[in-house]
């Protein structure tokens, strides 16, 4: 704040004027401001109370959430068998080196072994009192065929072995199940009423070290669309959460909840490069991979059965066309854009089509093709407005099941 008396440059000089000037006014003036003086000590003092009293109220709540969840947020371990060579050390120090090679005569070569060895880390959490867990797929995802095996550790140190269930097709989600009763399931939110500044809270195996880590934020967005990478995973998430609660390696699968102790999202991943940069699927478009394994056992989605890039201003430039928005169908030198027997073949679809509408909702970088088609089920009839060689023409496609 500026100095309201610029002729007192010493701030001392300046916090003492005014304090002794409203002594001598008030001596002077008499009870009057006496008493001003004192309700706006006593207004003071209750708005700091109010202020105390808030925060340790909404500290209180957020204690109360994370006591009401944790026991419902879980460890993921993910093992498979490798094998093992008895002279692996021997070789690799020795015998790949031409001139210790020539001083030692090798080993002779022994029976390779098998050793059960973690390979990955995550965190999940239960939606039914008979064990089923909720995590991200990239979790359960391995790099090789081995034997694989899935441990579950829950908030009081228990271990058990899991079932993988299922993967969803589509979105960076799985379904575990481990052999337990009466477990209390975590609460699914409303993720559509979200808003920006909202508190939330993210809870999960940080690192995959520290189990049941509870860390706080706000949504910082909504609606992102990112491309997640994990080794050999990599997958294209629309209209995700994006919140500053911290969330590390290790975090992927937890749960992210509002004030209210419900799930709101699934924490997924991470910007590198950036602070407080976390990304999370909404729990909405996770319900219904919930709802297919809790009825079907499997995760099922409608299917049209194109390749597509999305249109933009630089690709309508690029390839020259008439537009900058719609999904063009593209195949490459072997394949076509059109998989053969498709709802989409039998629709008459072609490479170069260019997909302009979905039952007339406009198809754009923000509401793609494939969430429009996500959004719907199996045996609707969509209409689907086209552009082939500057021509709009209406066909019609009957969805099927996801292959």
């Amino acid at each position: 704040m500026s100095n309201p008396f610029p002729e007192f440059k010493n701030s001392q000089h300046f916090l003492s004027i005014v304090l002794i000037s409203s002594i001598i006014v008030s001596a002077v003036v008499g009870g009057v401001f006496g008493y001003a003086t004192v309700a706006l000590v006593s207004n003071s003092n209750s708005l700091a109370k109010n202020n105390n009293d808030q925060i340790l109220s909404q500290e209180q709540s957020l204690i109360s959430v994370v006591e009401k969840v944790s026991p419902s947020v879980v460890s993921i371990v993910v093992s498979q068998e490798v094998k093992i060579s008895q002279n692996q050390v021997f070789d690799n120090f020795f015998f790949n080196d031409p001139f210790f090679r020539q001083f030692f005569v090798a080993p002779e070569k022994t029976e390779d072994k098998i050793e059960k060895r973690d390979v990955s880390a995550g965190t999940g959490f239960f939606v039914s009192e008979d064990g089923l867990i909720v995590t991200n797929k990239h979790v359960v995802e391995t790099q090789n065929s081995s034997p694989t095996f899935y441990s579950v550790i829950t908030s009081d140190g228990s271990t058990y072995d899991a079932e993988l269930l299922a993967k969803d097709p589509v979105i960076d989600l799985a379904i575990l199940k481990i052999n337990i009763t009466g477990v209390v399931p975590l609460e699914l939110g409303d993720s559509d009423g979200l808003k920006p500044g909202q508190t939330v809270v993210a809870i999960g195996n940080a690192l995959g070290r520290f189990s049941n880590t509870v860390s706080r934020g706000v949504i910082s967005g909504l609606s992102r669309s990112i491309t997640a990478q994990s080794g050999i995973y990599s997958e294209k998430l629309n209209e995700v959460i994006q919140t500053d609660a911290a969330i590390n390696p290790g975090n992927s699968g937890g749960a992210l909840i509002n004030l209210e102790g419900k799930v709101i999202g699934v924490n997924t991943a991470v910007a590198q490069g950036a602070q407080s940069i976390g990304f999370a699927i909404p729990i909405n478009q996770a319900k219904k991979a919930i709802n297919d394994v809790k009825t079907t056992g499997k995760i099922t989605y409608p299917f049209l059965g194109v390749n597509y890039v999305m249109l933009t201003p630089q690709i309508k430039k690029e390839q020259n066309l008439s537009i900058d928005h719609g999904a063009l169908i593209v195949g490459d030198s072997q394949t076509s854009g059109v998989t053969p027997s498709s709802p989409a073949e039998k629709a008459g679809l072609k490479d170069g089509d260019i997909v302009l509408e979905i039952d007339g909702k406009k198809l754009t970088e923000a509401t793609d093709l494939s969430s429009n088609i996500q959004s719907r089920n199996i045996g609707d009839l969509v209409r689907i407005k086209i552009l082939r060689n500057d021509r709009e023409l209406i066909l019609e496609a009957t969805l099927s099941e996801r292959p």
